[in-house]
């Protein structure tokens, strides 16, 4: 028997899911989750087989608790509604098993729950061709600037804390600005984090 735990934070979607695995003959549902949090205790306490989890949940990301389980002999299947390459990026680095997206047709995650225990890697096509087609163009010290600049900090802090000079950091951000080909700070902002390239 395949231990399944889910962790979900749409409660509806937690409870079809978790009715919908505990027809299969072969698989029964441990616990629940409704946040990373809980969802990372009780990967503890009931070792269960498998974890399916959402990627964006409160207190945790379900990318959060994958990377703290890295070590953990529970496999760990993302299920989530974006298909972003960044998500999936981080999600390969720490280990999962698979990644699917939520309007995938539910046999197909049972499915998949056999192939991963099987010792088999499942990720949704979408995903592996959005996370090709489209890399991060920015340099490590673009890509440190831009999350000082997520971060709130001025100019001049940013200038101070990389001892660069104000000029220099200013050069920096009108680069950046033209490789994410978007106008301002803000802009540049919510594009790499829509991509999921803020590590």
């Amino acid at each position: 028997m395949i231990r399944i735990l889910l962790a979900e934070d749409q409660r509806m979607l937690l409870g079809a899911l978790g009715s919908l695995l505990d027809l299969e003959d072969d698989m029964t549902v441990v616990g629940m989750a409704g946040n990373g949090e809980e969802a990372l205790t009780l990967v503890k306490q009931l070792q269960p087989d498998i974890c399916i989890m959402d990627i964006e949940m409160p207190l945790l990301s379900g990318l959060d608790v994958a990377e703290r389980l890295k070590d953990h002999p529970c496999k760990i299947i993302m299920l989530t509604t974006f298909a972003r390459p960044g998500y999936f990026e981080r999600a390969l680095k720490a280990g999962v098993s698979g990644y699917m997206l939520k309007d995938s047709p539910s046999e197909e995650l049972a499915n998949s729950i056999r192939s991963v225990m099987k010792g088999k890697r499942i990720y949704a096509p979408e995903l592996i061709d959005e996370a090709y087609g489209v890399e991060n163009p920015l340099s490590e010290r673009e890509k440190e600037i831009l999350e000082l600049i997520a971060a709130g900090r001025t100019t001049k802090e940013i200038a101070d804390q990389l001892f660069l000079t104000t000029g220099t950091v200013r050069n920096y951000i009108s680069v950046i600005l033209d490789k994410l080909g978007v106008g301002n700070r803000i802009e540049a902002i919510s594009y790499v984090k829509e991509k999921g390239w803020f590590n």
